[in-house]
């Protein structure tokens, strides 16, 4: 058995010694994969205000640290200096929560036990994270995010103020997704690529839907193709299937199916009458 362990070790080390894509890999993500949930904790820690405000000064550089271990000192000043504007998104949209669900009774209610502020405020701390060019560390925070809730928001995509996922599971928004303000999605949507057949000479160009300001997307809607535009105002309702622009203030809707109903009592059921 000690020689065969010792055979399989030797052909996985061979194996590693080639620099094949597993070991490239690994190469990018070991410096990472401990720190990041460290990192997203302290960050949202200080987001949705669970550190005293009396120790806000002593966190930040714990948080500088934590941050700069994983990206650099200049980057992580640059990241720090984002936070009081990602706190504002993050406020705007627990406010969007709150009037957009009747069943919500507080804002309390919503940050401790709605998948949407996990999932959204994941991303605004992960976008930042894209946008200082440190892709791996923002994927593997939409990816935790994503493990978590069952919302898949890529950190690539443009998310105006006063976004809401109602319920949430199932949705995904793609890299170029652009959404505007008061955005309002339901569990199901996908906002995706209409085809990536070309694969890597896609990369870099627009492949997913922009939504303008005040949109409304049903459940289970799939919207599609980067020259896609779902107009100011407009409503999308369930089940839709969208690879085409549509105006402002528009209502789009798939006819219903046709139901077949077949009522059939139980034996015994009427006999005797």
């Amino acid at each position: 058995m000690v020689d065969e362990i010792r055979a399989v070790a030797d052909e996985l080390t061979a194996q590693r010694e080639k620099s094949d894509p597993l070991t490239e890999a690994s190469k990018e993500i070991l410096p990472y994969q401990r720190r990041v949930g460290d990192a997203m904790g302290a960050l949202r820690a200080i987001i949705t205000d669970d550190t005293p405000s009396g120790q806000l000064t002593s966190d930040l550089r714990v948080i500088h640290g934590i941050v700069a271990a994983l990206i650099g000192t200049e980057r992580a000043t640059q990241l720090i200096q984002c936070l009081p504007d990602i706190r504002r998104f993050v406020a705007m949209d627990l406010e969007a929560a709150l009037h957009g669900d009747p069943s919500a009774s507080s804002y309390g209610e919503i940050i401790s036990a709605y998948p949407t502020v996990v999932a959204v405020s994941a991303y605004r701390i992960a976008h930042t994270f894209y946008k200082l060019d440190e892709n791996i560390v923002a994927r593997i925070m939409s990816r935790d995010a994503h493990s978590k809730t069952g919302i898949d928001i890529h950190p690539g995509a443009q998310i105006g103020h006063h976004f809401f996922i109602d319920h949430g599971t199932g949705v995904v928004i793609g890299e170029t997704c652009i959404l505007g303000d008061r955005v309002k999605l339901y569990h199901g949507v996908t906002l995706g690529a209409y085809s990536n057949r070309a694969g890597r000479a896609d990369a870099g160009s627009k492949r997913h839907p922009t939504l303008e300001n005040d949109v409304t997307i049903y459940p289970n809607a799939t919207i599609l193709g980067g020259d896609t535009v779902i107009g100011e105002g407009s409503i999308v309702g369930g089940n839709v299937w969208l690879t085409q622009s549509v105006p402002k203030y528009t209502r789009v809707s798939a006819d219903p199916p046709s139901l077949q109903l077949h009522q059939k009592p139980p034996p015994g059921i009427g006999e005797g009458i």
